[in-house]
Protein backbone atom coordinates (compact mmCIF):
# COMPACT_ATOMS: atom_id res chain seq x y z
CA UNK A 1 0.00 0.00 0.00
CA UNK A 2 1.17 3.37 -1.08
CA UNK A 3 0.48 7.27 0.17
CA UNK A 4 -2.00 7.26 -2.91
CA UNK A 5 -3.64 4.09 -1.80
CA UNK A 6 -4.27 5.69 1.77
CA UNK A 7 -5.12 9.23 0.15
CA UNK A 8 -7.92 7.07 -1.98
CA UNK A 9 -8.99 4.88 0.41
CA UNK A 10 -9.61 8.30 2.63
CA UNK A 11 -11.52 9.90 -0.09
CA UNK A 12 -14.27 6.79 -0.96
CA UNK A 13 -14.89 6.15 3.17
CA UNK A 14 -14.66 9.29 4.59
CA UNK A 15 -16.31 11.43 1.53
CA UNK A 16 -13.50 14.26 1.77
CA UNK A 17 -12.79 15.59 -1.61
CA UNK A 18 -9.23 14.26 -3.11
CA UNK A 19 -7.52 17.62 -1.99
CA UNK A 20 -8.79 17.33 1.69
CA UNK A 21 -7.84 13.40 1.70
CA UNK A 22 -5.08 14.42 0.66
CA UNK A 23 -3.93 17.63 3.25
CA UNK A 24 -4.97 15.26 5.55
CA UNK A 25 -2.86 12.21 5.08
CA UNK A 26 0.12 14.65 4.55
CA UNK A 27 -0.55 16.66 8.08
CA UNK A 28 -0.88 12.74 9.92
CA UNK A 29 2.28 11.89 8.48
CA UNK A 30 4.20 15.83 8.80
CA UNK A 31 2.57 15.26 12.95
CA UNK A 32 4.31 11.75 13.35
CA UNK A 33 7.53 12.55 11.37
CA UNK A 34 8.01 15.93 13.86
CA UNK A 35 7.49 13.76 16.24
CA UNK A 36 9.33 11.09 15.56
CA UNK A 37 12.67 13.92 14.87
CA UNK A 38 11.88 15.43 18.63
CA UNK A 39 12.87 12.18 20.34
CA UNK A 40 8.79 11.53 20.97
CA UNK A 41 7.09 8.13 21.10
CA UNK A 42 4.40 7.74 18.76
CA UNK A 43 2.00 5.52 19.92
CA UNK A 44 -1.12 4.04 18.15
CA UNK A 45 -3.74 1.98 20.16
CA UNK A 46 -4.57 -1.01 18.36
CA UNK A 47 -1.55 -0.88 15.84
CA UNK A 48 1.38 -0.12 17.55
CA UNK A 49 4.25 1.85 18.41
CA UNK A 50 7.19 4.30 16.75
CA UNK A 51 10.64 5.43 18.73
CA UNK A 52 13.57 5.94 17.75
CA UNK A 53 16.38 4.38 19.06
CA UNK A 54 20.22 5.58 19.46
CA UNK A 55 22.88 3.13 17.96
CA UNK A 56 26.38 4.05 18.92
CA UNK A 57 29.06 3.86 17.03
CA UNK A 58 30.94 0.54 16.71
CA UNK A 59 33.64 -1.27 13.97
CA UNK A 60 32.11 -2.91 11.47
CA UNK A 61 33.69 -5.06 8.54
CA UNK A 62 33.47 -5.04 4.36
CA UNK A 63 31.88 -8.40 3.67
CA UNK A 64 33.53 -8.17 0.10
CA UNK A 65 36.90 -7.67 0.99
CA UNK A 66 37.17 -7.85 4.99
CA UNK A 67 38.36 -4.64 5.57
CA UNK A 68 37.75 -3.44 9.01
CA UNK A 69 35.62 0.04 8.64
CA UNK A 70 33.76 2.73 11.32
CA UNK A 71 30.48 2.43 11.69
CA UNK A 72 29.05 5.74 12.63
CA UNK A 73 26.65 7.13 15.76
CA UNK A 74 23.00 7.58 14.07
CA UNK A 75 19.51 7.02 15.41
CA UNK A 76 17.13 4.47 13.88
CA UNK A 77 13.54 4.17 13.75
CA UNK A 78 11.61 1.08 15.37
CA UNK A 79 8.01 -0.21 15.18
CA UNK A 80 6.31 -2.38 18.12
CA UNK A 81 3.01 -3.51 17.00
CA UNK A 82 0.17 -3.80 19.42
CA UNK A 83 -0.83 -7.52 20.59
CA UNK A 84 -4.60 -6.49 18.69
CA UNK A 85 -2.56 -6.23 15.55
CA UNK A 86 -0.45 -9.32 15.96
CA UNK A 87 -3.63 -10.98 16.89
CA UNK A 88 -5.46 -9.77 13.67
CA UNK A 89 -2.26 -10.92 11.47
CA UNK A 90 -2.16 -14.43 13.17
CA UNK A 91 -5.62 -15.01 12.86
Amino acid sequence: MTKIDIIQNVYEKLGFSKKESSDIVESVFDIIKDSLAAGERVKISGFGNFMVKEKRARRGRNPQTGEEISITARRVLTFKSSQVLRKSLNG
